[in-house]
């Protein structure tokens, strides 16, 4: 598995780090059930969410 980052699935990320559904869930974003997962990143994800970049990867642990 690559390192995780803001241009990784959400599918990934929650493969990688399944704790991340907390921090998801934190920031209001349902992306564990949502089909779109398999193919948004997290950069997507949260300009989708209107939630500022840095703050959810900063939450995630992961880097840009």
């Amino acid at each position: 598995m690559e390192k995780v980052t803001a241009d990784s699935t959400i599918y990934d990320l929650l493969k990688a780090k399944p704790e991340s559904t907390e921090v998801l869930f934190k920031f209001g974003m349902g992306c564990v059930g949502c089909a779109i997962a398999r193919g948004e990143t997290i950069r997507e994800a949260a300009q989708a969410h209107g939630i500022p970049l840095e703050e959810l990867l900063t939450a995630l642990g992961i880097s840009e």
